[in-house]
């Protein structure tokens, strides 16, 4: 049986595992917004960036990819994904079900976010985002690098989001 995993905001430039398969796929009942602090990949804990969580939200979808992990690399991408994803708990992981593009349905590996965690900050107006986007660095670099990389990838896969375009625009104006 396949080893799906969802891919939202960085994994879909970078997922860190071999691939055998990609599809564009859709989540329901959650959201993909800048909703979780970050203290180690693009912030500190002196001075948090944000990254993308998925926040559950009646009747909102979320459109990413599936990514179908290589065979007989399931132990290793789950023990690789947990290490990078669930640094610091704030991330729930969930097997949720996703339609693919091609019309199937799968259950894949989704990290979402926990909304009771310390780290969590939904509902931030997107001129407070901005800010703390274009000014966060962490251990994986500049926020704003990820905003951006998160951003071209989802255009180029003809998922367009508005919000982190609106995001990418207002960042890229501050750091001019």
């Amino acid at each position: 049986m396949t080893m799906w995993v969802f891919g939202y905001g960085s994994l879909l430039w970078n997922p860190g595992f071999n691939v055998a398969s990609r599809v564009l796929a859709r989540l329901d009942g959650y959201a993909r917004s800048f909703c979780m602090h970050s203290i180690h990949h693009r912030g500190t804990e002196e001075a948090p960036g944000l990254v993308l969580a998925l926040d559950e939200v009646e009747g909102a979808e979320c459109r990413g990819v599936a990514f179908a992990v290589a065979e007989g690399e399931e132990e290793q991408t789950l023990a690789y994904l947990r290490e990078r994803e669930l640094i610091s708990s704030a991330y729930i992981e969930k097997v949720l079900e996703l339609d693919l593009d091609d019309g199937r349905r799968v259950e894949a590996l989704v990290y979402v976010i926990d909304p009771a965690h310390v780290q969590y900050c939904g509902g931030m107006p997107l001129e407070e985002q901005a800010q703390i986007i274009a000014h966060a660095v962490g251990g994986r670099g500049p926020n704003a690098e990820y905003l951006f990389n998160t951003t071209d990838h989802l255009a180029e896969l003809g998922l367009p989001d508005g919000d982190l375009e609106w995001l990418t625009d207002r960042v890229r104006f501050i750091l001019s």
